[in-house]
């Protein structure tokens, strides 16, 4: 199990979040918090494996989490959340030793799939997969929302189509090979279909 801890001040998003985790098998969100300075208090006499923070919060902000954590607690993952997808934003982060970076109009697939790989270390930081979690792309028609596909999942579809083997799809999304063999087992499971070939069909019938 991950216990995972989330600073922010959005009552109402923190709330989304923690609903959301909870509804994976091997997450559980152990605290909630208005602010860095209760989380960090928090991870001194707890055990925490991922800390979820907001960048702009009042009485200490997600650089100051990071510091924190990163002097203190250096075990403990790092994930950044926030509504910027500029770079200089971005390498500030990462250049206080963020694990990841996501977006707060992210999939919510693309959170749950970045904090189980910070948690294995396996997690492929890179700007340009976090630009593109911003990217709605024309893929909400019908047969998407039927089947609740993920914007990441419908562009891996795509891949897969285009002939494209796990190890380049891992390569063009910025992403852990392991990672992507997991979309696949959920596209598969989704989409009720057992091979390739029977992929390759839905996705035509998709019109992807």
């Amino acid at each position: 199990m991950i216990r995972i801890v989330l600073a922010d001040d959005h009552k109402l998003f923190a709330k989304g979040i923690e609903g959301l985790l909870e509804e994976e098998y091997d997450l559980i969100v152990v605290n909630v918090f208005p602010n860095g300075r209760e989380l960090c208090n928090y991870i001194a006499e707890n055990q925490v494996d991922v800390v979820l923070t907001d960048l702009n919060m009042p009485i200490m902000d997600g650089f100051g989490v990071l510091d924190h954590c990163k002097k203190k607690h250096p075990q403990v993952k790092v994930v950044v959340l926030s509504m910027y997808d500029e770079e200089k934003i971005y390498k500030k982060c990462i250049d206080q030793k963020a694990d990841a970076f996501i977006l707060k109009d992210a999939d919510p697939d693309e959170l749950i799939f970045t904090i189980r790989e910070v948690f294995e270390g396996r997690h492929v930081l890179n700007f340009d997969r976090v630009k593109k979690q911003a990217i709605q792309g024309a893929y909400f028609d019908a047969f998407r929302m039927k089947y609740k596909l993920s914007r990441r999942e419908t562009e891996i579809i795509q891949l897969i189509r285009d002939g494209i083997q796990n190890k380049n799809i891992a390569e063009m999304l910025n992403l852990s090979k392991q990672t992507v063999e997991t979309h696949r087992k959920n596209i598969h499971h989704k989409l009720q279909v057992s091979s390739r070939i029977e992929l390759v069909n839905k996705a035509h019938e998709m019109n992807l």
